[in-house]
């Protein structure tokens, strides 16, 4: 396990190193919030020359409201998706993965 203190998962950390130490091209995003910690690591793991797959249905986010605008979860998800679908991630369904590493 690796510890984070940040949103990006590789500030700070021994995440780099161990990736590379396996042999691992590959950064797989799931967990929770979308537009902090999941888009944070999908962004620095691509800055680092890693695939990333970012799954869509195994990362969720919350409403927010300050005051800079108001925007529902929903509307969030689909924008943090649709903007690492653009040229980062290759955004995935959690089933479509799982097909996919089964093979």
């Amino acid at each position: 396990m690796i510890e984070k203190n940040l949103p990006g998962s590789f500030t700070g950390t021994a995440l780099e190193p161990w990736l590379r130490q396996q042999g691992i091209d590959t950064v797989v995003i799931a967990g929770y919030m979308t537009h902090m910690c999941c888009d944070t690591t999908a962004r620095q793991a691509v800055h680092r020359g890693f695939t990333v797959e970012f799954l869509s249905d195994a990362t969720g986010t919350l409403a927010l409201n300050n005051t800079a605008g108001e925007v529902s979860a929903e509307e969030l998800q689909r924008a943090i998706l649709c903007a690492q679908q653009m040229l980062l991630s290759e955004v995935i369904s959690t089933d479509a993965w799982c097909r996919r590493i089964a093979q």
